[in-house]
């Protein structure tokens, strides 16, 4: 059965440790992240885009496939389906299709907008028992999602947490994908800023991806309860798929069977969950 988010974040908070959200592109991504969060016994956050949902043929499709998959794989662990920077019109769309969390990105408008949306959505997820993230500051990189590494006004962050949402994506300087050669780090300054402003409210650090672990533990001791990752799995599963190939594996026997095609990439995406999970200390933690 799916949860909301918030209990597992506001016990991520109280145990500093953080959850982490890694998005789901097909069946080998969901089948893979949800053995690996029964394995460790980690509480799961499964992220979905607006993209990867349209990719999977619809919102309706993703929450069928991953309620059928936990049953099937009898997973006992907290797993929250959420939405990953969605627009109002996709928000309302995963409400309707059987999501247990939302994340409604308002960052691209003027913060009084940002906050009305918000305002709205948050009444939809209480009456539903939906949880809800809201972002202040852009996150850019992936998905027509643009920016280059901004650090939000803790003060609009203030705004947006006061209207009750469960968890708060606040720019800090990191951004979508690889990060550039010449990247200049996390802000912690900032992060600072904003968790001396909103109190106990669960930080959301997009962008997990090729943040050096150090920084990750930082993020984590100033309030950072939920970290994304979707990039690293990816380059992960592509490598694995790269190395069977060009051994020939799949020429041999049966090894064009995409069961056996895509086993090495879905046991890759298996072995970065499990660093992740260790990393951001979740493991052990769903028990």
């Amino acid at each position: 059965m799916l949860v909301s988010a918030k209990e597992m974040l506001d016990k991520a908070v109280a145990g500093h440790y953080a959850v982490g959200q890694f998005n789901i592109n097909n069946l080998e991504w969901t089948k893979s992240i949800l053995l690996t969060a029964e394995e460790l016994k980690s509480p799961v956050i499964l992220g979905v885009s607006e993209g990867a949902g349209k990719y999977m043929t619809g919102f309706k499709t993703v929450a069928a496939m991953v309620k059928a998959m936990m049953e099937e794989l009898n997973i006992t662990v907290p797993v929250a389906l959420h939405l990953d920077h969605g627009t109002y019109e996709g928000c309302k769309k995963c409400i309707d299709a059987g999501f247990s969390s939302i994340m409604f990105d308002g960052s691209k408008y003027p913060i009084e907008e940002n906050v009305a949306k918000t305002k709205e959505l948050i009444a939809i997820c209480r009456e539903k028992g939906m949880s809800i993230e809201a972002e202040v500051g852009s996150i850019g990189g992936e998905d027509g999602v643009i920016g280059k590494g901004e650090c939000a006004d803790p003060n609009e962050c203030k705004m947006i947490a006061d209207l009750g949402v469960d968890m708060l994506a606040a720019g800090i300087g990191n951004i979508h994908g690889k990060y550039p050669a010449n990247w200049e780090g996390l802000s912690f300054e900032t992060l600072d800023a904003i968790q001396k402003l909103t109190g106990d409210m669960p930080l959301v650090l997009h962008g997990g991806t090729g943040i050096p672990e150090d920084m990750i533990k930082k993020a984590i001791s100033l309030g950072v309860a939920k970290i994304n990752v979707n990039t690293e799995c990816q380059l992960s599963f592509a490598d694995a798929t790269r190395k069977y190939i060009e051994a020939g594996k799949d020429l041999e026997g049966k090894g064009y069977d995409p069961r056996k095609l895509l086993k090495p990439g879905a046991e890759a995406i298996q072995a970065t969950v499990k660093e992740k999970m260790e990393l951001f200390g979740s493991v052990g933690k769903a028990e």
